[in-house]
């Protein structure tokens, strides 16, 4: 009878155990359609300055603007340390709009480059520290 229930309780702890894991698997993967639409703009704006392309960065640092501002305003998702990743979000806000500010003084393009690898630094950080 004690084997049964034994083996009866292990099964339930099991089950119990693979249910939080998928829950918790599913929340770290929810969509952030805020996360989403920065990146896009973030990813053509670094990746083109990496190669010494920096029209599209010239051209969007305003959008990169309100995609941050955009995201930082959303509800931070499940899978999310609330309180960390509000405080980088307005960081990352910060750093983007310091990079607007250059290219809207015509700053060097390699002072562009240090602004925009400090913008995507803290991007970084929240898709990678600030998850649960």
């Amino acid at each position: 009878m004690k084997k049964h229930l034994f083996q009866l309780l292990g099964l339930v702890a099991l089950a119990l155990l693979t249910q939080t894991a998928q829950a918790q698997n599913t929340a770290q993967k929810a969509p952030w359609k805020e996360m989403k639409e920065f990146h896009e703009v973030m990813s053509v704006t670094f990746h083109s300055a990496e190669e010494k392309n920096f029209a599209p960065l010239k051209e969007k640092s305003g959008l990169l603007v309100e995609r941050a501002m955009a995201w930082k305003k959303s509800t931070i998702p499940a899978g999310f340390k609330p309180e960390l990743t509000a405080q980088v979000l307005k960081r990352l806000v910060k750093e983007c709009k310091k990079v607007d500010k250059m290219v809207k003084k015509g700053k060097s393009d390699e002072e562009l480059m240090k602004g925009i690898n400090a913008a995507h630094d803290v991007f970084h950080e929240i898709v990678g520290k600030c998850r649960e």
